[in-house]
């Protein structure tokens, strides 16, 4: 009875484990932000898109296949000419996710690598249509119309293949070595064209002093020979008196100066002071 009980367990064991097995087999959790096809070998692609969460399928006859619908960034580089036939260095950044819905035509479509397919081959071409409109100056002076024009041709694309650009962005633009060059010789061209203003303004300030002086020094001879015309020579004798007092001021300032009073031979009697 012991040997039979223990036996019939163990064949309920080994039932509830295959069981276990085959159910665990036929589950398949869908992660937040993602969505899932499935691939059904009779009738293929189901039109039916699947949430998130834990569900049944049937083994070996469907397949789910996950896709995840967050935006996700991607760089696109593209080297294009402008307008003026200026060689352009561009850095395209986008933003994109797959719609939902459209999930089902992506797969029989483009397959899970939509964006390798689709974004290398849209973003040039709708950049290069854009910035061709352009000229080389227009794409610096007008940046921010250039990435809205490029953002509503690109969205349009990109939504006939069935998925959304959340953000374009241009974050890196540059032009050709020769293209460069000229702006540099350019603002040093504008550079040297300042200077040489300066220059001659000053030029010009310096001669209108110059004409102001001497205009000072004509109208002051002239009020000299008038005053010299009806003082005589006593603005003459003025002057030197201010002159003498100005003299003997700076004088009396020095150290090594001595005064000897004036009609005394001091230094011719020194030699007969000195023998008595």
């Amino acid at each position: 009875m012991a040997a039979q009980f223990f036996n019939r367990i163990g064949q309920m064991g080994l039932g509830v484990a295959v069981l276990g097995g085959v159910v665990n087999s036929a589950l398949y959790n869908v992660e937040g932000g993602h969505r899932a096809v499935i691939f059904d070998r009779f009738t293929g692609i189901k039109e039916h898109v699947v949430g998130e969460g834990t569900h049944f399928f049937i083994p070996w006859v469907q397949r789910p296949i996950i896709f995840d619908i967050r935006s996700q960034p991607r760089n696109v580089p593209v080297i294009t000419g402008s307008k003026d036939l200026q060689n352009v260095n561009i850095t395209l950044r986008i933003l994109y996710r797959p719609i939902p819905d459209q999930l089902p035509k992506i797969y029989t479509i483009l397959g899970q690598d939509y964006d390798e397919r689709v974004l290398p081959s849209i973003a040039p071409e709708v950049l290069k249509a854009v910035v061709a409109q352009f000229d080389a100056g227009e794409l610096i002076t007008q940046r921010e119309m250039v990435s809205q024009r490029v953002s509503q041709e690109l969205t349009l694309r990109a939504n006939q293949f069935g998925f959304i650009l959340d953000d374009i962005s241009l974050t890196h633009l540059t032009f050709g070595r020769e293209f460069t060059l000229a702006v540099e010789m350019k603002q040093v061209a504008q550079q040297e064209a300042e200077k040489a203003r300066f220059v001659v303004e000053k030029a010009e300030q310096q001669k209108l002093a110059s004409i102001i002086s001497a205009e000072g020094d004509a109208a002051a001879a002239g009020l000299l020979a008038k005053s010299f015309g009806e003082a005589g020579d006593g603005l003459v004798e003025l002057r030197r008196i201010e002159a003498a007092e100005d003299i003997a001021y700076q004088l009396s300032r020095s150290r090594g100066v001595a005064y000897l009073p004036s009609g005394q031979n001091t230094l011719l009697n020194l030699p007969s002071t000195i023998a008595q």
